[in-house]
């Protein structure tokens, strides 16, 4: 296996798992996405998100408004402004997914071993023997002894509000189960999964491009969750959607793997995106549970080898009604980011969970200790050879960058940069140290008017494991000989030195571009 021995090699002592964990600068390496959603969506609850380590807001299109969404955003903006945390907003569009509806919103008890009706007919009440879907296909695209999964955005399949149905037969547009678990449908809307089933949508739905066009464009999204992407192309079509949205064209898309078909098509689907997101509580549901966790370690070691982010879902179920994780949960949150991943994404826990700030706060503290035993070494070796030779030009610089670092244990890594690509290519290579990615920002023109670009490529750094971005006066040229680059280096320095991650007589590693040439400099810094 790809990611095997990712540990130190030297035995842990003992006696340190009974010291507290030392308090760090930023609460972990690994970013945290949260969604937004009921429970977390005052300016209060969200700075305490921000505080305890949130760097991604996401905003969760498959139940609530665009006007909803926006007071929640609203909200955010405050409490960046408030905390000066910087983070950014990812749009997750609701896609080809199948939803029951209740309009009465009362609960829906089924019984085990009872019969329930599915129909496209919504004009029809949801009862403990009819269910109304919003998809006229299904009885097309299922057949008699097929497995159909509903639950109420967790789809753990252990709790009393997810059930297990099994096709008995089809009549018409309607389809009859076979009630597998007594379950309580509790509220208005739960999602419908059909197991390794396609279901003829498009991924990108007409509503999902009205979102896009209205809420995302006046909001200029740092990132689009593409739910249910199953081919390169779904990429591709939403990248050319997004590229006559203005802003939006510099908007980057996540494809969301959450069924066997984009599983079939990972590669494709990992060369055009941006990055990933490893959607485990679908996948759990169309691969046998004993085969996820190979899944999870595959996908990510394709990510960091190709430089992508890599985003895994679905850790810490059970605190969205508890204080604290089960131990099966802290140890899978901790394996995550031992295979490689660049965030966590934390989607019920956050929406309509109890403990939102500390979810977030808890599980920053677990990838912080698991960071601490990665084998840094053996993951840059692997990278090095994956790359092969002749390696690129920044390639190059990137893993020089990081390998000096590492050699004289410097405090940290400054990369300036004027698209995020140099930075990022340095996370690449996981430096056990932050790597302080200073944006510099680029004049612009549409011959109306003069415009500055950085704001997005800086808060798209914040899903990136290791990189902390910080924006430059744009007074400052990105490449020059002159002395802007000591003052813009200083200014950096000063911003290091006051968040604590710079000491007297640190080593600092300086990645920036010169002229036409690339150059990796290394400062001690006096008194």
């Amino acid at each position: 296996m790809h990611s095997s021995h990712l540990l130190l090699e030297e035995p842990i002592r003992m006696a340190s798992l009974l010291e507290p964990s030392k308090p760090t600068v930023f609460p972990a390496m690994t970013k945290i996405v949260g969604t937004l959603g009921p429970k977390s969506r005052s300016v209060e609850i969200i700075s305490g998100c921000l505080k305890a380590g949130m760097s991604v807001a996401r905003f969760d299109f498959s139940w609530g408004d665009a006007e909803f969404h926006q007071e929640t955003l609203e909200n955010l903006r405050a409490a960046i402004k408030s905390t000066k945390k910087l983070c950014a907003v990812m749009l997750d569009t609701v896609g080809p997914e199948l939803q029951v509806v209740n309009k009465t919103e009362h609960p829906i008890s089924l019984e085990a071993e009872s019969l329930v009706v599915l129909t496209p007919d919504l004009k029809k009440e949801a009862t403990s023997n009819l269910l109304p879907i919003n998809f006229s296909g299904l009885a097309k695209a299922v057949k008699k002894g097929d497995t159909i999964f509903i639950g109420q955005y967790l789809f753990t399949g252990s709790e009393t509000t997810s059930v297990w149905l099994e096709v008995t037969q089809l009549d018409g547009e309607d389809v009859v189960c076979l009630i597998k678990n007594s379950a309580t449908l509790p509220g208005s809307l739960y999602t419908l999964h059909v197991s390794q089933i396609r279901i003829e949508q498009p991924t990108l739905t007409e509503d999902d491009k009205k979102v896009i066009s209205t809420w995302g464009v006046r909001n200029k999204i740092d990132f689009l969750s593409l739910s249910y992407t199953r081919h390169a192309e779904d990429v591709r079509h939403a990248r050319e959607f997004l590229s006559k949205l203005g802003d939006l064209q510099q908007t980057h898309i996540f494809a969301k793997i959450e069924n066997v078909e984009g599983l079939k098509h990972f590669d494709e689907i990992l060369h055009e995106a941006d990055g990933i997101i490893l959607s485990r509580g679908n996948l759990g549901i169309d691969l046998p549970p004993e085969k996820v966790f190979l899944f999870q370690k595959a996908a990510v070691y394709k990510c960091n080898m190709a430089g992508k982010p890599a985003v895994v879902t679905r850790v810490v179920d059970s605190m969205t009604d508890n204080l604290r994780p089960t131990r099966a949960e802290a140890t899978d949150v901790a394996n995550a980011v031992l295979d490689g991943s660049d965030a966590i994404l934390l989607g019920a826990e956050t929406l309509r969970g109890l403990y939102p700030v500390e979810t977030i706060s808890i599980v920053g503290k677990i990838c912080a200790e698991a960071e601490k035993v990665c084998n840094q070494d053996l993951y840059f070796k692997k990278a090095v050879k994956y790359v092969g030779e002749p390696m690129t030009h920044l390639e190059s610089i990137a893993s020089s960058a990081v390998r000096a670092a590492i050699k004289v244990k410097a405090s940290i890594i400054i990369c300036f940069t004027s698209s995020g690509r140099a930075a990022r290519l340095i996370a690449k290579y996981r430096p056990t140290m932050p790597v302080l990615s200073v944006v510099i920002p680029r004049l612009k023109t549409n011959n109306l008017r003069w415009t500055f670009t950085g704001a997005f490529e800086a808060r798209q750094s914040l899903i990136v494991r290791g990189l902390f971005p910080m924006l430059a006066d744009p007074r400052h040229p990105a490449e020059s000989t002159s002395a802007t680059n000591e003052s813009v280096l200083k200014v950096a320095l000063d911003h290091g030195k006051a968040s604590g991650l710079i000491k007297p007589h640190d080593r600092v590693i300086v990645c920036q571009k010169v002229g036409d040439a690339s150059v990796v400099k290394i400062i001690e810094l006096e008194d």
